[in-house]
Parts: structure tokens; sequence; C-alpha cells
């Protein structure tokens, strides 16, 4: 029988990128697998705003595992976990989220090289011990594991893209699945990191690469696209706005923008 993660991995396909939505609660898993989404990932940022905390390293282990399981229980479709730094900063800390991602039925985790909650990069021999570390516990689950290698120094200023993608490059080599550098100044720079790495890149569409559609994404050799907070954030643009109007003016009308309640029944059958 084929294991989920298999299936994820086949999915990756350089010039037809996977859409893997961010969700952040059964509910929102469920619309988006109804809607066509061949496979979902947990956001941290979106997670931690159904708590009422601020994103960076304000989610616990446990919280992010009990989160996915409840998200792995509600679709078939492979999940991938958003698990920020991996909870840790020593390499066994990072193997050990994997193993236990494994364990609630994830199809694969992402982990960055940042030291949260500060902003500040990991020291390259440090950040590519932690991927070795990483990849190595998934290859001792005895079926596939997909792991994302972040270098997310660019989007937090703490490096160019030439230092992204040596890194990139040292996390493929010590054993990720996938690599992904969140943000990278523009279509070339996330072209030119394409170009360079045989494993599949994964490309955030957020920002100015929202403005790109599937097919220049496809064109220039991207294998997934991710989305981050930006359906949750959608959804805190509503609130904010029709709030905005009902406590400053009284005017209630931006209610009238909601969508049918049949509509959303259907999807969450």
């Amino acid at each position: 029988m084929t294991h989920i993660a298999e299936t994820f991995l086949a999915l990756h396909i350089k010039g037809d990128p996977l859409l893997m939505v961010n969700v952040w609660d059964r509910g929102s898993a469920k619309m988006m697998v109804a809607m066509g989404a061949k496979a979902l990932a947990t956001s941290s940022a979106a997670h931690a705003f159904t708590l009422g905390r601020p994103d960076g390293g304000t989610l616990t282990r446990d919280e992010a595992l009990a989160h996915a399981a409840d998200i792995v229980s509600a679709v078939a479709v492979p999940v991938q976990g958003d698990f920020e730094n991996g909870f840790g900063d020593d390499p066994e800390t990072c193997a050990e989220t994997v193993r236990m991602a494994a364990e609630v039925g994830l199809a694969g985790i992402c982990i960055e090289d940042t030291a949260l909650p500060a902003q500040t990069a990991y020291d390259f021999e440090l950040a590519v011990d932690r991927i070795a570390a990483a990849a190595a516990a998934a290859r001792d689950l005895g079926h596939d594991f997909v792991l994302t290698a972040r270098a997310d120094g660019i989007m937090t200023g703490a490096y160019d893209t030439d230092e992204a993608l040596r890194r990139l490059l040292a996390f493929e080599a010590a054993g990720a699945d996938c690599l992904y550098a969140p943000l990278p100044p523009d279509m070339g720079a996330l072209a030119r990191i394409c170009a360079a790495a045989t494993a599949p890149v994964n490309a955030l569409v957020a920002g100015p690469f929202n403005q790109q559609s599937h097919a220049e994404f496809a064109k220039i050799g991207v294998a997934r696209l991710s989305l981050g907070s930006a359906l949750s954030r959608i959804t805190h643009r509503a609130i904010y706005d029709a709030a905005t109007a009902m406590f400053g003016s009284g005017d209630f009308s931006k209610l009238q923008n909601g969508i049918d309640s049949a509509i959303i029944d259907d999807l969450l059958k």
C-alpha cells in the first residue's frame, strides 16, 4: 500500500508545481480539499492567530502536533506541518520532531534556519547539522517522509540570496527532500534557485509573488507553491474591515459580503 508521504512526494514536479494550501482548522481543510486541493499544510502564523498569539516561536511542539493531527484526521490528502525551527536549536530535537510528526500522520514537515523567537539565523554549520539529523530521522522511519529545509534569511533580512542558495544546496546534500527560501528578491532570484537545485523547490505566494500566475512559476521550474498565512489573513481583513465600519460609523453593510451558508455546508459534507 502506498504511504501518503510517497503520494505527497510524487506531487512535487518541477515545471508543474503542486499548490499546497495552508489551512488552520478542520473547516478550512475540508473546504480546500472539496475545492480541489491535492495537499495541505498547516501554518504556524494562522495557527497562532487562532490561539490569540502572534507568529514567530509562540507555539509549543505539543500544540503544533495536536493541531496537525486534527487536520490530518479531517482529510484524506497529504498534510505537511509548518514546524518552524523544529521546536529547538539542537539537531536531535529536530530529529525527534520528525519522528513525532510522522507518528501523528503528517506526510512531511518544514524546518527553518531561524533561531526563534529571535530573527537571527543559525550559523551555517549548525543549520546544516540540524537538517542532516532531521533527514536521518526521516530515512529511519521505514517509509517516505518529505522533509522541507527552509532558508529564511532573505525574508528576515539575515542574509542575501547567495547565502540562501549556499544553505539550500547544503541542505539538499544533507538529505532534504524539498528546498524553500521564502520571498527572494524577484522571480529571477527564484529561477536561479530552481536551476541550481536538483531537489524540488517550494515558492511562497506572498508579497510581490501574488502577482505571478501558476504558469509563470511553472516556467521557471518551481515544484511546489504554498500560501503561508495568506488565506488566514484574508479572513482577518474581512473581519477588520467589517469591524472598522461597525464600530466607526455604525455601518453594517460589509456583513452583506458573506457567502451563502448552503455553499459552505456542501463543501463540509
